[in-house]
C-alpha cells in the first residue's frame, strides 16, 4: 500500500513539474508566421538569425520603431518593468522591506521627477520616435494578456504590466545617467580622510595619474599636488563629515589596415545582469538603417554602426556631481543661507508603497537650489549637516534626441552635430566612416565653476562655489584624424593641464589605456582578429612594479618559498587559471589592508580601496583602481611613516610589510580554498555570476540563474574584470557587456558579442547562448546585408 501512495506522489509532482514546463514554455514568444497588432500603417517583416537577433524591416520609421518596441517587449518585458520600477523607486511594492532603502534613495534623488520634465520638453521628431516605441511595447502587452503568455516572472507574482509610457523610456536614459556620472561618493570619502588623517597626510592617499601612462588627447603637462592641497585645505573650514562603470574602444584609420580602410573596437564594462543590460537589434527602413545593441526600454542604436558611420563609447567620467554643505536657519529649517538671504526649500512629498505594510511611507525631500538633500538617505554620521546635490541629470536631456540623430548621420559634421543634443552621461565616443575618416569627441554637459574644482563638500551659502556655465560643445575636447592614426581610450585621463577647462580629477589610472596603445603601435597593419586578441588581453602592469619588491622577502617556511616561486616566475597575464595572478592579487589586497586599515579604521579604508555606500546605485568608488597607484608609488620607498604599526607606533620597512602581507594572503587562501595552490588561481577566485532579480529565492535560483564563471583580469587588464574589494571576492562588478568590431572595410566583416544572451525568458535557448563564446573571446557575425541575413535567418514573423 505505502509503495502505491508514493507513486502515486511521484505521479503527482512528474505532473506538476511537466505543467510547469509547460507554461513556461508556452509563454515564450511568437517568432514565426504571422501576427495581426494594431498601430501599424504597414506590414512589417522580422527575421531572427541563430543568435535570437531580430533584423527588423519596416516600410516607415514609425512602423520600424513600433516593431522594435514590440520586440523589446517579448524577449525582455520583465526587465523593462524592473528597470522602471526602479527608477521609480517602487520596488517596494514588489519586494517589501528589501528595497525600501533603495526606493527613498532613488525617491530623494529624483529620477521620475526629472524624467517627467524631460517627457515634457521632447522636440516633436525624438516624441514620434519615442511613441511609436511605446505602441509597439503595449501591442505585446496586449497580446500576450489576452493569450496568456506574458513572461514567467509576471506568472509568479501575479503581477499584470501596466502600459508603457515614453517617460518609462525617458527615465532609464537618466539612471544610466547616474551610474555613469562620478564624484559625489568621492567627496565624502576626501572629507572623512581629511577628518581622519588631517590634509596633509589626506592628501596623501590621492594618486597622481601615472606620467606614463597615456591622455586620450596628446598633451603636454600636467600639474597634481597644489591643487589637491588648495582643496583640501579649503575643505578645513567646513563642519565635520562622517561616513561606480568603465569601458574600452579604439579606432585605427586604413594607414594601419590590411584593407586601408578603418577599424572600429569597443568594449562597454558595466554589471553582467541576467537578462544582460544591452539588446542586439538591426533596424532597417527605406531613409533608416542601423545595427547594434539597444537599451531594452529605449528606442533606437545606442552602440553600432549605420550606413555610413560607426562609433563607440566609454565613460568619460567628468565631475558633474557636487556636493554642497547648506546652512539652515535655526528658527526655519526649511529654509537655508544663500548670499546673506535667506532661501524657502521645496518639499516634495513622495509616496512609497510597501508590500506587507498597511499604509504608505511618506519620504518629504528637501530641495534647495543646489539640489535634493541626501543625509537621511545615506549612512552619515548624525551630526552632519545638510548636504545637497547639484548634478548635471537634473538639467533638462536630450539623449533620446541624439542617439536617433546619431543612427541617422552620414558623416563627421552631423555626427557631431548630434552629439550636441548628448547631453547626459559624458562618454569619450570613437568614430569612423566609410571615406576614411576617424576621430574622437567627448560631449555633454559639463560644468563650468566659479571657484574650486568640486573635489569636496563646497560651502552652500556664500555663492562662491558655483556653477556658472558649460563649457562649450565646440571647446569640448575632440579630435579629426590626429596625426598618430588612432584613438584609444579606457576611462584615462582625457587632455593635460594645458586644455582650458577643468574636466575631472577622478579618472580611471591609464594601465589599460597605455596596454591598448602599446598593442596598436606593435604592428604596423592590424586586422579584426588583432582586435579580438586586444579585447582579450590579461596583460596587468601594475603587478609588475609590485612584483619589483619581491627579492627583498625570504622564505620563512615551504609555503611562502613556493609561493615567491609561483610569483616571481609569473608573465603578469592575469589569466583565470594563474595560481601566481591568485596570490599576487590576494597579497595586494592585504598590502593594503596592512598599510592603510590601521590608519583610517575598516570603514574607511574600504572606502579608499573602493567599497562603495550603496551596493546598486554606488557599488564601488572610483579609488576601486587608482588606490593601486597609490600602493605602488608608495612601495617605491623603503621606508614610510605609512609602514608603521598605528596601535603601537612601531616602524616596519617594506620589507616587513610585503612579508606580513604574503603571510596574510597564504593564510586566507588555505582557509578559503584549501593547501592545494592548484585551487588559488585567480578565476576560482575571481568568479563571475550571471544572477537574475528572482534567483535570489530558492529554488527559483535553479530556474533563472546560471553558475558562475572563472573570470581573469582585474580593474587594470584590458579584459577587465572589477570587483568590489574583498576577501573572499564576493561580486564581480565590471566586465565587458558587449563586444563589438566594426570593419568599415565590409560592413558583413563585422563582429560582436554580448552576454548571456538575447532572450529574458528562461525557457529560451538564447537566454544563456552567448555565455560560452564571450569566456573564450569569440564573437558572432554583426549581419548586415539583406542576402546575408536571409542566409542566417531561422526565424520569420510579420507584423501586419
Amino acid at each position: 500500500m505505502l509503495l502505491w501512495i508514493l507513486l502515486a506522489l511521484l505521479a503527482i509532482l512528474a505532473l506538476v513539474a511537466l505543467a510547469a514546463v509547460y507554461l513556461f514554455r508556452r509563454s515564450l514568444p511568437q517568432t514565426r508566421g504571422t501576427l495581426r497588432v494594431p498601430g501599424l500603417r504597414a506590414p512589417v517583416e522580422i527575421l531572427r538569425d541563430e543568435w535570437g537577433v531580430p533584423h527588423i524591416y519596416a516600410q516607415n520609421q514609425d512602423d520600424l520603431f513600433f516593431a522594435q518596441g514590440f520586440v523589446h517587449a517579448q524577449d525582455r518585458l520583465w526587465q523593462m518593468e524592473m528597470n522602471r520600477r526602479l527608477c521609480a523607486g517602487r520596488l517596494s511594492e514588489l519586494f517589501g522591506e528589501i528595497a525600501f532603502e533603495t526606493d527613498r534613495l532613488i525617491r530623494t534623488l529624483g529620477f521620475a521627477r526629472t524624467a517627467e520634465q524631460d517627457e515634457q520638453m521632447l522636440d516633436d521628431d525624438t516624441r514620434r520616435v519615442l511613441e511609436a516605441y511605446a505602441r509597439g511595447v503595449n501591442a505585446f502587452i496586449a497580446d500576450a494578456t489576452r493569450t496568456k503568455r506574458l513572461p514567467p516572472e509576471f506568472l509568479l507574482l501575479g503581477l499584470k504590466p501596466a502600459a508603457w509610457r515614453v517617460r518609462d523610456s525617458v527615465v532609464w536614459a537618466k539612471y544610466m545617467g547616474w551610474g555613469l556620472s562620478a564624484n559625489w561618493d568621492m567627496e565624502l570619502a576626501r572629507a572623512a580622510f581629511i577628518g581622519k588623517l588631517g590634509v596633509e597626510r589626506a592628501a596623501q592617499l590621492e594618486s597622481e595619474y601615472p606620467r606614463d601612462n597615456p591622455t586620450i588627447l596628446p598633451s603636454g603637462s600636467w600639474a597634481f599636488a597644489d591643487t589637491v592641497l588648495e582643496q583640501f585645505r579649503a575643505a578645513q573650514t567646513l563642519p565635520a563629515i562622517g561616513l561606480r562603470g568603465g569601458s574600452n574602444n579604439w579606432v585605427v584609420d586604413g594607414s594601419k589596415t590590411l584593407t586601408g580602410k578603418p577599424l572600429l573596437a569597443n568594449d562597454p564594462h558595466l554589471p553582467i545582469l541576467v537578462p544582460g543590460i544591452w539588446y542586439e537589434n538591426h533596424l532597417v527602413a527605406p531613409d533608416f538603417e542601423a545595427t547594434g545593441v539597444s537599451f531594452p526600454g529605449g528606442a533606437g542604436i545606442v552602440i553600432g554602426h549605420n550606413r555610413e558611420i560607426a562609433w563607440g563609447f566609454t565613460n568619460a567620467f567628468p565631475d558633474v556631481q557636487d556636493l554642497y554643505v547648506e546652512k539652515p536657519n535655526p528658527a526655519d529649517p526649511r529654509t537655508f543661507e544663500f548670499r546673506g538671504a535667506w532661501e524657502r526649500a521645496t518639499i516634495v512629498r513622495e509616496e512609497i508603497r510597501v508590500k506587507g505594510r498597511a499604509e504608505p511611507h511618506i519620504e518629504e525631500v528637501v530641495i534647495t537650489r543646489h539640489g535634493p538633500i541626501l543625509n537621511s538617505v545615506l549612512p552619515l554620521a548624525a551630526n552632519t549637516p545638510p548636504l545637497a546635490l547639484r548634478w548635471t541629470g537634473y538639467e533638462p536631456s536630450r539623449v533620446y534626441r541624439a542617439i536617433y540623430r546619431l543612427d541617422r548621420a552620414h558623416n563627421w559634421n552631423e555626427f557631431t552635430e548630434a552629439l550636441r543634443d548628448w547631453t547626459l552621461p559624458s562618454q569619450n565616443m570613437v568614430y569612423a566612416d566609410r571615406a576614411g575618416n576617424i576621430g574622437y569627441y567627448q560631449p555633454g554637459l559639463i560644468p563650468i565653476r566659479a571657484r574650486g574644482f568640486g573635489l569636496l563638500p563646497s560651502p552652500g551659502w556664500t555663492g562662491e562655489y558655483e556653477w556658472t556655465g558649460w563649457i562649450p560643445h565646440e571647446e569640448l575636447p575632440h579630435a579629426f584624424n590626429p596625426p598618430q592614426h588612432f584613438v584609444a581610450s579606457a576611462n584615462n585621463r582625457v587632455v593635460g593641464d594645458d586644455y582650458r577647462y577643468f574636466l575631472a580629477h577622478d579618472y580611471a589610472n591609464g594601465y589599460r589605456a597605455a596596454r591598448i596603445t602599446a598593442l596598436l603601435v606593435e604592428k604596423e597593419k592590424l586586422t579584426p582578429d588583432d582586435f579580438a586578441r586586444m579585447h582579450t588581453d590579461f596583460y596587468c602592469a601594475p603587478a609588475k612594479d609590485f612584483l619589483a619588491h619581491l627579492h627583498e622577502l625570504t622564505p620563512r617556511d615551504e609555503s611562502t618559498a613556493r609561493a615567491l616561486d609561483a610569483l616571481k616566475a609569473w608573465d603578469c597575464h592575469l589569466t583565470p587559471d594563474s595560481v601566481a595572478g591568485g596570490l599576487y592579487k590576494t597579497m595586494e589586497y592585504f598590502a593594503l589592508r596592512r598599510i592603510f586599515a590601521d590608519k583610517l579604521g575598516d570603514a574607511l579604508a574600504d572606502r579608499f580601496i573602493g567599497v562603495g555606500l550603496h551596493p546598486l546605485l554606488a557599488p564601488l568608488t572610483l579609488y576601486y583602481d587608482r588606490s593601486l597607484v597609490t600602493l605602488n608609488r608608495l612601495l617605491e620607498q623603503e621606508h614610510s611613516e605609512w609602514y608603521a604599526d598605528a596601535a603601537t607606533g612601531a616602524p616596519r620597512t617594506r620589507a616587513e610589510v610585503l612579508a606580513l602581507a604574503l603571510d596574510d594572503a597564504i593564510a586566507a587562501l588555505r582557509k578559503h580554498y584549501g593547501d592545494d595552490m592548484s585551487r588559488w588561481a585567480w578565476g576560482n577566485l575571481h568568479r563571475l555570476g550571471f544572477n537574475h532579480t528572482l534567483g535570489a529565492q530558492k529554488p527559483l535560483d535553479k530556474i533563472f540563474n546560471r553558475a558562475a564563471r572563472p573570470l581573469g583580469g582585474d580593474p587594470s587588464t584590458v579584459w577587465q574584470g572589477a570587483y568590489v574589494p574583498a576577501f573572499p571576492i564576493e561580486q564581480v562588478h565590471f566586465a565587458p557587456s558587449w563586444r563589438q568590431i566594426i570593419d568599415l572595410a565590409d560592413w558583413d566583416n563585422s563582429r560582436a558579442v554580448h552576454v548571456p544572451g538575447q532572450s529574458g525568458h528562461p525557457a529560451s535557448k538564447h537566454y544563456d547562448d552567448m555565455i560560452e563564446p564571450w569566456q573564450r573571446g569569440e564573437y558572432h557575425s554583426l549581419l548586415w546585408s539583406r542576402a546575408n541575413v536571409d542566409k542566417h535567418a531561422v526565424a520569420r514573423l510579420v507584423l501586419e
